[in-house]
């Protein structure tokens, strides 16, 4: 099959050619469209629901709505996680499903469910299924400059920049924070309303009665109809001031006689504040789950700049934080590395072919077996990434392999043709020797990777792209070794071109003398072997394990807490002075936008308490300090002068991926589960205790659950039925005086369609706790004003800030960022510190979350799956040579290349991590396809008739080239990314320093090792046999 393959490419030149080039536009045209991010989509299948529930407690919250929602919700198939959070006027539920499930079925199984349970909710909540984004969809961010003020700012935003960047595709919605929501404010006036005899309900119905606006249908005239429409809706302060609200002796009491009218603005439970100069408006873009990261960014980006002429005069939005720089950077990395090294692959081959024609016929591998690449790719819905194109570049070495065996075998042969032979006879038997053990190899490449697809979870997301891009790459460059290299090396060489370089000559004259050496004294190199394996052993157990190296994403965030019991103002005050303070102290930063709170969509539910402050680095070529970890440093010597304030770093991505993994942004969080709030705190803190001494543990963050202030109302139901009234009148008068209560919208005289602000009723607030009850009355039954002090007993207590539940059980949470330390390391420790030191109640138990059980999952999963590889690759080496001898010492290579992996790792003081997994993968094809060359031409030379030494000298110094080539070209193109730094360069150099490392100590263990290994046991084994059978024969 593979003879015939070879033989219609030669005979049918120009076909191929045709094909060829067909393929290499066809690519050009998938990468122009292909869809490039930062990351693949790692994101599970994740549904949120979020509820706002107005004035309920975190554990009314829980109670009335989270347990309800839960309950319903626990049954749906396929779920894999169930998260809550209770908050104050807020639940956040999170369900996650299995990889594979249809997002929109699971939307569609908690809507159902969701419609089920809904009536049985408090009846003023609101909220629902969350936008069809991810953890990662918060791509673009910006604020609002100028000199307006921050209700003008913040109507800008609502009414004319939020509508138009929600029409931008790939965008789910456009989340506002800070500013000041308008509202339409009354503010009831008790002794006006005393005096007229109006009451509260009476005052709420009239403005809810009175704000519409109907069809009352139509009406026929003659020969034409009339549409037929009652105008009642207001429309502005007049109209609202002028409403009658009842009419009383012929007269009709309007609506400024018992209340004062005005513009207010909404209760806000959160803000933002811009380096120390005061509040700001800021937006943040949302994209739609499977959007394309850099076309939704490019389009907001266009609204933009398209709103400008329709802005106000100097409002300047400013960006500061923009997804699409992280992803140019990313891709500009990986890009970078993979050009430079085909660069360097291409000086190899001219250096060792000799001639810029041979190396040219090489070459042309890469380009197409590329365009291979993305064909299949765009197939397979995937994108152009960090750890796609990283798969990319790591193949790079290894996609010239086969070319390079085919190639250096046809120059071979035309340089020792007899004179006369037809180029393409030649050509032919050329490709035909060596076709075997190429397609033996690459597909023993293909199946030590195949252990990375079973992969699951974030890990499996993370590097089946690498996977599959590796194998896309191998096996186009397979089917063009086999079609199009012999094509063109019919039309670029000649057998006057095809001659061996000196340099290589050479380098094969002092191989044959190392060789000799070795064979007739093993200790040379048997004793150095022992010695590197002995130090490997020693080496693995100093490495450390962690999952993923932390990718510098350019970008930092501080996130700071501060005493639960704090007020929003006084929060948004120590906001601004941290802020503050981060600009004027340190020149690195340019700019710090602090986010304190929930945010309008709920989608991150933040307390008061709880602050995110975005840095805008400047660029590193301005900084001072020499790296991030001095930036950070130069921040906690700052934070000094904020005492009690906890404080930790993240990234804007990585902070994401934390949360979607365990629910919290630590590196490791621990959960203890109980049914007590009280005792689940004090277990935490416990828990902090024990984990803050311990190395490694940068920051050590207790969730704070408990300490916000409760004024606890118990009501007095004889007192209040006596009045002739009801609890929920007294309720909503308190509702009406904190919060206040929305009545209905008002859409303005002149206001574009669609614009509308909140109708609120609101009592004058009171100063404070003390004066809440004294300052509220009711009218009772005769008209007669009650203060809701005589209704009412008012006692105040400490109570929980938040809730969390997982799988419908409330947990407290430790979270624990981790650095320079390995990951899985620190873990082992903690958890055996915290045993050792924890006294649990009956009742309630730890658990460990983070990225380590990623790490753990993947190593467990890999550890099944690569001898389940080794065994296919043995199957396919048996089926190759035929011999179970031959099929093992080959895979004796592959603790040759793990040597010097492990010691390269070591040296360089690089942590064992998945991409560090991924490098002694790759190494294990490499390996064990060098020695399948090898062993390959010793078979070949027996069959010709060699016998004695010359079997094994000659046959292993005609492969030192191709054995060289293969090495120096898979080493040489992983260079750039070992000596890369820009962002994503951190995942990739593991892998680079694996495969280096693993290539020198494979490479040289392989052309020593392999031939003295081959003459001990199988060569002179088979000559043994043969003469066994001489002897029987004759006897």
């Amino acid at each position: 099959m593979l003879a015939r393959l070879i033989q219609f490419s030669l005979t049918q030149r120009l076909l191929i050619l045709v094909i060829s080039l067909g393929v290499l536009l066809l690519g050009a045209s998938r990468l122009m469209n292909i869809p490039i991010d930062a990351f693949p989509d790692i994101s599970p299948t994740q549904v949120k629901v979020i509820i706002k529930a107005p004035g309920l407690t975190p554990e009314e919250v829980e109670n009335r709505v989270t347990w309800p929602v839960e309950v319903e919700l626990l049954g749906i198939p396929q779920q894999q996680t169930l998260r809550s959070l209770a908050k104050y006027g807020l639940t956040d539920i999170t369900i996650d499903f299995k990889d594979g499930t249809d997002i929109y079925w699971a939307r569609q199984q908690i809507a159902e469910r969701l419609a089920a349970v809904w009536d049985a909710l408090p009846e003023d909540v609101s909220g629902g299924i969350a936008p069809m984004s991810t953890p990662l969809g918060e791509l673009f961010m910006f604020t609002l400059d100028g000199p307006y003020s921050l209700e003008e700012k913040r109507h800008i935003l609502d009414w004319t920049i939020r509508p138009v960047l929600r029409g931008v595709a790939g965008v789910a919605d456009v989340n506002a924070l800070g500013g000041h929501v308008e509202t339409f404010q009354v503010s009831p006036n008790p002794s006006a309303m005393q005096q007229l005899g109006v009451d509260y309900q009476t005052l709420e119905q009239a403005l809810i009665d009175n704000n519409r606006s109907d069809g009352a249908g139509r009406l026929d005239t003659g020969e034409e109809t009339f549409l037929v429409n009652t105008g009642g809706r207001i429309h502005n302060l007049q109209q609202l001031q002028d409403l009658v609200v009842l009419e009383r002796e012929g007269n009709g009491i309007r609506l400024s006689e018992i209340a004062d009218v005005s513009l207010g603005s909404l209760t806000r439970y959160g803000a933002v504040t811009d380096s120390g100069k005061g509040e700001a408006v800021q937006a943040l873009v949302v994209a739609l789950r499977g959007a394309n990261a850099s076309e939704v960014i490019a389009g907001v980006q266009q609204a933009l700049a398209t709103l400008e002429s329709a802005l106000p005069e100097n409002l300047e939005i400013r960006t500061f934080y923009d997804r699409s720089d992280l992803v140019k950077r990313a891709v500009s990395t990986v890009s970078t590395a993979l050009l430079f090294a085909v660069f360097l692959v291409l000086v190899l081959l001219g250096l060792f072919l000799g001639n810029a024609r041979a190396a040219l016929a090489v070459a042309i591998s890469l380009p197409m077996a590329a365009m291979v690449t993305f064909i299949l790719m765009a197939q397979f819905d995937m994108s152009a990434n960090l750890m796609s194109l990283g798969g990319l570049a790591i193949a790079i070495g290894m996609l010239v392999d086969a070319s390079v065996v085919v190639v250096e075998n046809s120059v071979a042969r035309l340089a020792s043709a007899p004179k006369g032979l037809p180029k393409l006879h030649i050509l032919f038997r050329a490709v035909r020797e060596v076709a075997g053990p190429v397609v033996s190899g690459t597909l023993i490449i293909l199946l030590v990777f195949a252990p990375l697809m079973t992969l699951g979870g974030l890990e499996g997301k993370l590097f089946i792209p690498v996977a599959l891009t590796i194998v896309f790459a191998l096996a186009g460059s397979l089917v063009l070794s086999l079609t199009l290299i012999p094509v063109v090396c019919s039309w670029l060489i000649s057998s006057e071109s095809a001659k061996t370089p000196a340099w290589v000559e050479a380098l094969q004259r002092g191989y044959r003398k190392g060789l000799m050496r070795v064979l007739i004294r093993p200790q040379f190199i048997l004793v150095p072997t022992a010695f590197a394996l002995v130090l490997a052993l020693f080496a693995y157990t100093q490495v450390g394990k962690s999952f993923m190296p932390e990718m510098d994403e350019g970008d930092l965030v501080l996130q700071i807490e501060k005493i639960p019991t704090i007020s929003l103002a006084a929060s948004q005050a120590i906001d601004n002075l941290v802020t503050g303070a981060l600009v004027d102290q340190i020149p690195e930063i340019e700019r710090a936008i602090a986010r304190s709170g929930a945010d309008d969509l709920g989608m991150d539910p933040m307390s008061l308490n709880e602050t995110d402050i975005f840095l805008q680095l400047a660029p590193r070529s301005q900084w001072q300090l020499e790296s991030k970890d001095a930036l950070k440093d130069r921040i906690r010597t700052m934070m000094l002068d904020f005492p009690g304030i906890n404080y930790a770093f993240t990234q804007p991505i990585d902070m994401r991926v934390s949360e979607m993994i365990i629910g919290s942004r630590g590196d490791v969080a621990v959960q203890i589960f109980g049914p007590e709030l009280d005792v689940l705190q004090q277990l935490a803190l416990q828990v902090g205790e024990i984990l803050t001494p311990l190395q490694g543990g940068d920051d050590v963050v207790v969730q704070q659950s408990e300490g916000l202030h409760y004024l606890r109302l118990q009501p007095n139901q004889q007192e209040i039925g006596r009045r002739g009234l009801s609890l929920q009148q007294v309720q909503r008068q308190l509702r009406a005086a904190l919060d206040g209560l929305q009545v209905g919208e008002i859409q303005r005289d002149g206001e574009q369609t669609g614009i509308r602000s909140p109708l609120v009723i609101r009592y004058e607030k009171p100063e404070d706790w003390r004066s809440l009850l004294a300052s509220q009355s009711l009218p009772d039954a005769l008209g007669h004003p009650v203060s809701l002090a005589q209704l009412v007993s008012i006692e105040q207590s400490q109570g929980p800030v938040l809730i969390q539940r997982e799988a419908g059980q409330r947990f407290g949470r430790v979270d624990v960022y981790v650095g320079q330390r390995a990951l899985v390391d620190y873990v082992t420790e903690a958890q055996q510190v915290v045993e050792q030191q924890l006294d649990l109640p009956q009742g309630y138990y730890l658990q460990w979350g983070g990225e380590f059980e990623n790490q753990q999952r993947a190593s467990e999963r890999l550890a099944l799956m690569i001898p389940v590889a080794i065994a296919l690759v043995f199957l396919v080496l048996f089926s190759t040579f035929g011999r179970v001898s031959e099929a093992l010492l080959v895979l004796a290579n592959i603790p040759l290349a793990l040597i010097g992996g492990i010691l390269a790792l070591w040296a360089s003081g690089t942590y064992l991590s998945i991409p560090a997994s991924v490098g002694f993968i790759a190494l294990l094809g490499v390996a064990v396809m060098n020695g399948v060359v090898l062993v390959d031409q010793f078979k070949q030379l027996q069959a010709q008739g060699a016998s004695g030494l010359d079997v094994i000298v000659e046959g292993a110094v005609r492969r030192l080239r191709p054995v060289l080539m293969t090495a120096t070209t898979g080493a040489f193109g992983l260079l750039p990314l070992l000596f890369a730094t820009g962002s994503g360069s951190e995942i990739q150099k593991p892998l680079a320093i694996v495969v280096t490392g693993g290539l020198v100590s494979s490479t040289l263990l392989t052309l020593f090792l392999v031939p003295l290994l081959y003459r001990k046991f199988i060569y002179k084994a088979q000559l043994a046999h043969k003469h066994s059978l001489k002897t029987e024969i004759a006897s």
